[in-house]
């Protein structure tokens, strides 16, 4: 937990430095908010020899409200910085039809079970816009994510868990086109697949600027992905109603 929190702050501070050293910069915040719900959430731990058990299907999952904060800094008219925090925590509660092996903790059939699921991370990501005009605007980039997971299950005194802190490198996107003047459609976020698993986190979105400095939206958000080994199997996707706010401190000149 220390580490994570020096990192992030160390890179907040690195944002707040190049915003204001910049000579073109421009600082701005953005706020997300709204619902989740999950579409499937499958887990087994280890991967080759636990259970398999679907946290939402076999047991209920709750839906609840989220909330997502990103600072960012466009160090010129194509060039942006960002630093994501985007929290996640999910809670599971009910029985199984069978025995399951958990993580090393053994749970016998129609045993009260509550499960716990995290999957917090921390992207910091830097995107190029190729295209920039009036009416539409295309970037990529890179986010480097660090991944907090946990998933624990337990009964009584008997408690299965697994955590993870990793890192993962992954793609970033941005497509808005702008039919109108104060209005337009958004495509954005972070994706990858790879042999080791995946993970995709995009947001489709219609967005609003009542000036050049704030800007509201409302949309539809996906996030997926899970890995497949001996450890660990994961795989999880979850629903968000989403509303946004973004802010931008000051104009570039």
């Amino acid at each position: 937990m220390v580490l994570k929190s020096s990192i992030l702050t160390s890179s907040l501070v690195s944002l707040l430095l190049v915003g204001h050293n910049a000579a073109v910069a421009q600082f701005g915040f953005d706020v997300e908010g709204g619902w989740v719900t999950t579409g499937y959430n499958d887990v087994a731990i280890p991967g080759s020899e636990g259970t398999r058990i679907s946290l939402n299907e076999e047991l209920d999952a709750e839906s609840i409200p989220y909330l997502r904060l990103r600072a960012e800094v466009r160090l010129s008219e194509r060039h942006l910085l960002s630093l994501l925090y985007a929290p996640l925590s999910l809670n599971s509660e009910g029985s199984l039809k069978k025995d399951i092996v958990f993580a090393g903790a053994q749970f016998a059939a129609g045993a009260p079970l509550s499960a716990k699921y995290v999957f917090n991370s921390y992207r910091l990501t830097y995107r190029y816009d190729w295209i920039r005009r009036a009416n539409f605007l295309f970037g990529i980039g890179f986010t480097a994510k660090i991944r907090d997971a946990l998933v624990r299950v337990e009964s009584g005194s008997t408690i299965g868990e697994k955590a993870n802190v990793g890192f993962v490198p992954i793609v970033n996107f941005h497509l808005e086109y702008r039919p109108l003047d104060r209005w337009s459609l958004m495509l954005s976020g972070d994706a990858l697949a790879a042999p080791q698993g995946r993970a995709e986190d995009v947001l489709l979105a219609v967005n609003y600027a009542f000036n050049d400095r704030l800007s509201a939206r409302v949309g539809y958000r996906l996030l997926e992905g899970g890995a497949d080994n001996d450890e660990v199997y994961s795989f999880a996707l979850f629903h968000y109603a989403s509303i946004g706010l973004n802010y931008k401190f000051a104009t570039m000149p």
